[in-house]
């Protein structure tokens, strides 16, 4: 699949706190966003950084405020472990977490300050973030032009498939990325999987892990900000419809009906487009929450 290669730095010294699929980056020539295809273009800051949101993953939500309430987290353990990961990945050192008295999460630092890497893109998203795969260390071809992203180059270099290999993302697909890409992409979950399993996938009697498709208890915000381990598209909705005052889950399926997210259920012969994440989210025993196909069978579109 041809993407854009960009040739540039990973930063943290004054920008946006990276979570675990947003990380910062600056091109070595600034005019190369301007290469980014599609009809929305990455919006650099003054001094030339555009958060990256990397490319079929989504990582537990480490700052999310949505369109209604206050900022909030999903529990913290694999949120942090995910953004240190791919900061790791990518050549960081020494991370450091401290509290920003100007926001409710802490900020992180990292030695060195930036370090040299690449990405490969498709364009950006609705917020101005570019949307690719994030790599470290040198390209494999030349700044500013086309590359085909094969699925070795995929599994050897990118910093989304090692978070998927180490368990602490979900594979989360959206419109334009090939199928074989994106099955590559799942074959990471898979990794993670084998055995007892990694990181959200450990299934150890001690450990915390994911309860998407079993399904999570849910009382209320605390439920879903301390308590269960659940898909950020999911968290995000139900911290959205808790934020507006509900405090039940009576008024939940009606809430995901009115979001509309479009979709595709790939686990359809003939996937169809579908409206409202109602269609695959169950409420049982009055307040168990469960999706019925897992995320690396939905096939979102932008809004």
């Amino acid at each position: 699949m041809p993407m854009l290669l960009i040739k540039g730095s990973f930063h943290l010294s004054g920008f946006t706190a990276p979570d675990g699929d947003t990380v910062p980056f600056i091109p070595d020539y600034v005019g190369e966003w301007k290469l980014v295809r599609g009809c929305e273009k990455p919006q650099p800051a003054r001094d030339g950084h555009v958060d990256i949101r990397l490319e079929g993953i989504d990582a537990l939500e480490t700052h999310y405020s949505g369109n209604y309430g206050d900022e909030k987290r999903q529990p913290a353990k694999f949120g942090d472990q995910a953004t240190d990961a791919l900061l790791t990945f990518l050549g960081f050192s020494d991370i450091r977490r401290t509290p920003d008295p100007h926001h409710p999460h802490d900020m992180i630092s990292a030695t060195p300050a930036s370090v040299p890497g690449f990405i490969l893109t498709n364009g950006a998203d609705v917020f101005g973030r570019c949307v690719a795969f994030a790599c470290a260390g040198e390209p494999p071809g030349a700044s500013g032009y086309e590359l085909d992203v094969s699925v070795k180059l995929l599994k050897e270099r990118t910093a989304n498939y090692h978070l998927l290999s180490e368990g602490l993302v979900y594979p989360t697909f959206y419109e334009g990325l090939l199928p074989a890409l994106r099955n590559a992409l799942a074959d990471g979950k898979a990794e993670a999987q084998t055995g007892v399993g990694k990181g959200i996938w450990n299934v150890s009697t001690d450990s915390m892990n994911d309860v998407t498709l079993s399904g999570a208890k849910i009382t209320g915000m605390d439920s879903i900000t301390g308590d269960v381990v659940i898909l950020p598209k999911l968290f995000r909705r139900l911290k959205e419809y808790f934020s507006l005052g509900n405090t039940t889950l009576d008024g939940f399926l009606t809430y995901l009906a009115g979001a509309a997210d479009r979709f595709l259920d790939l686990t359809q012969p003939d996937p169809k487009e579908q409206i409202g994440l109602h269609r695959i989210v169950e409420i049982t025993n009055g307040g168990t929450v469960r999706m019925t196909i897992p995320s690396e069978k939905i096939l979102f579109k932008p809004k």
